[in-house]
């Protein structure tokens, strides 16, 4: 367990009351000010990397607890760093702890799907300005289905990724860079406004990252920077780019959140074995459940009984008041995941009750400007009956995406959350 004092905060400034807590945590959250400044290996800007270190998505788990895709996942990423010559030799250096795997989240970091990072893998470096805090994210691979972070390495994957190590993402920071960082949360409030909810659709934010870069890609290629065609045409084409800023923005915004005896969630995330919730009242603790409920909609030649679970992080950005939270400024995701903008907007509405407050950034035109639904309180989960609601990709137990939906978090994460939290703090 993380105590009080381990998270740094001095006990003696007291906690008078749990409304008081989450009025504090609601506030830091959102008052945060995520901006990208730096594109970097993860070896060179993760708190606490190794050279030896694979992380994937959810709370921490030992490496025989590891199933299906997220285990091959995880293998795939130590053939690709050069940690293992064979399928076999990253198992066996998985077994005897000469690999080592960790949870991207003990690490300032979330992944899509199994999340996996390696040390020489390429992040986006997000600054929260407002609180002092980093939170990272790797980057997107393609729009091919078949991607390590849906369980499937093989030569193509290879080569994606290594593009995305040498090409793309040398041209993408140093226009970073260049730009002298970006400010996300005005783009991704405007975003909101042409039709993204910035989870499972990411094309208006993915635009208007482009155009922030471009007076920086237009000066590079004045000096004959290589890759910059190359690179500008694969973000023109590749829709989902945005996410991996849109996460690491939401990370770097919930983890600011930390103020004792809280009962608003700081991350929700899930793995092969289930999923899990954090209380911003109790630090880096994880309150585990079963696999969420999902509903979704596959894509042609899949069958619902392919769906399967190996991980991801993406649902920080409900966290934070986006993604499912902000369903209804995304109606044209019908077409993609299911569903009718008459269900969207009704659980877009839904959620508002399970909530501490409205966003007073991100805003849904569909509901005249109100403010997202931000700060999910576990205490109005349990008395609601209602589960917060997040947009996903549906990966297949062959590997690769198969379709697209929507999951509810279980009930018993927040139950479990709420008894520690009232054996520690005393009853709310």
């Amino acid at each position: 367990m993380v105590s009080v004092t381990d998270l740094g905060i001095d006990p003696a400034a007291g906690f008078t009351s749990v409304d008081e807590a989450n009025a504090t945590a609601f506030e830091r959250l959102d008052a945060a000010d995520p901006w990208v400044v730096d594109v970097a290996p993860a070896r060179d800007v993760l708190p606490g990397y190794r050279d030896n270190l694979v992380l994937t998505s959810g709370a921490p788990m030992a490496w025989p607890d590891y199933t299906g895709g997220q285990r091959e996942a995880l293998i795939g990423g130590a053939l690709f760093e050069g940690l293992a010559d064979s399928r076999d030799d990253a198992i066996a250096g998985f077994d005897s702890g000469r690999i080592e795997v960790g949870a991207c989240q003990d690490h300032a970091a979330v992944g899509s799907l199994a999340g996996i990072y390696t040390a020489s893998m390429p992040v986006f470096v997000v600054e929260n300005r407002t609180h002092g805090n980093r939170g990272f994210c790797n980057f997107y691979e393609g729009k091919e289905p078949r991607r390590l972070n849906y369980g499937c390495y093989d030569e193509g994957v290879h080569e994606r990724l290594l593009h995305v190590n040498t090409v793309l993402a040398p041209v993408v920071g140093e226009a970073i860079r260049r730009r002298g960082g970006i400010a996300l949360k005005p783009l991704i409030a405007r975003a909101l406004r042409m039709g993204d909810e910035v989870h499972s659709r990411n094309a208006a934010a993915s635009i208007l990252f482009n155009r922030e870069i471009m007076p920086a890609i237009l000066d590079m290629c004045d000096d004959r920077v290589p890759g910059v065609r190359e690179t500008m045409l694969h973000l023109a084409e590749n829709d989902y780019f945005f996410l991996r800023l849109s996460m690491a923005a939401a990370k770097a915004s919930a983890d600011a959140m930390v103020v004792p005896g809280s009962t608003l969630i700081s991350a929700m995330a899930f793995s092969c074995r289930g999923f899990a919730v954090k209380l911003a009242g109790l630090g880096d603790t994880w309150f585990e459940g079963p696999p969420p409920i999902h509903q979704g909609k596959l894509f042609a030649g899949h069958t619902e009984d392919e769906i399967t679970w190996m991980g991801g992080e993406s649902p920080i950005t409900e966290t934070v008041g986006l993604g499912g939270f902000a369903q209804a400024c995304a109606l044209s995701l019908q077409e993609y995941q299911g569903g009718s903008p008459e269900v969207m907007i009704e659980r877009n509405l839904e959620m508002y009750s399970i909530t501490h407050g409205e966003n007073s950034t991100y805003r849904i035109p569909q509901f005249g400007f109100r403010g997202t639904p931000t700060g999910i309180d576990a205490r109005k989960v349990l008395q609601t009956g209602v589960l917060p609601v997040m947009d996903v990709g549906l990966a297949g137990r062959d590997g690769g995406q198969i379709g697209a939906g929507v999951i509810r978090a279980p009930r018993e994460c927040f139950a479990d959350a709420l008894a520690e939290h009232d054996r520690r703090f005393g009853a709310r």
